[in-house]
């Protein structure tokens, strides 16, 4: 919770320095005193400080920001874990089974939009089938997956129904949380886990929405 300005922390703080990116980046939704702050850690180069390193969870979710894995693993999963297996697996063997090993080198790399390299690079569309990246701005699959391309707008047509039904429940949910189930939801209580489950969709919907667009119409 934001309860001094900046300068009356001993410290720096991490919701407070957010406090300041957000007001710089919109003065008008940017919290308060007295408003709770609520952040995620964001990767960052090495060495940079924690506090330096909190981001509001929408622009997150927004920019495909990176959270910092490691940093959660370390800070917020390592120690309870440890204190409920220990007893079950031994010491040493509990810190080895569950933090190091195989399970911990898979890690999913985000692209961020914002930031970075991202101000000089140029975004080019890549072949839905194989990935390669196309000559051409129109179209969807290279000239070597045309034969497959019937199957590969089906299996993201299925995915895009799949996003919009669940967009649809998070939807009726949140409608019958707030008491009607024939109204615009106004909710933005950032303290439900529902809120940010249906932006998160929102956005994978717009995502997937655009990527079969580049289809094409369906012709018959």
């Amino acid at each position: 919770e934001l309860t001094r300005t900046a300068d009356e922390y001993a410290g720096r703080q991490a919701h407070v320095e957010l406090a300041e990116r957000m007001r710089r980046r919109d003065p008008g939704s940017a919290p308060n005193l007295g408003d709770r702050v609520p952040y995620v850690i964001i990767s960052a180069a090495k060495g940079v400080a924690a506090y330096m390193k909190s981001e509001d969870p929408i622009y997150v979710l927004e920019n495909n920001l990176p959270i910092d894995t490691q940093y959660y693993l370390e800070q917020q999963l390592a120690k309870p874990l440890l204190r409920i297996f220990e007893p079950i697996l031994g010491e040493g063997k509990a810190q080895n089974v569950l933090l190091k090993g195989e399970h911990t080198r898979c890690k999913t790399v985000l692209t961020a939009k914002v930031g970075g390299l991202m101000a000089f690079a140029t975004k080019r569309s890549t072949c839905i089938g194989c990935r390669a990246v196309l000559n051409h701005h129109a179209g969807a699959v290279c000239k070597f997956c045309l034969a497959y391309q019937s199957e590969l707008y089906q299996k993201e047509v299925t995915h895009l129904s799949c996003l919009e039904e669940k967009f649809s429940r998070l939807w009726t949910q949140c409608q019958r949380c707030q008491g009607s189930l024939h109204e615009d939801v106004l909710c933005t209580s950032r303290d439900c886990p529902i809120f940010y489950m249906r932006k998160k969709v929102q956005k994978d919907l717009d995502d997937q929405e655009l990527l079969v667009s580049r289809f094409g119409p369906p012709t018959w």
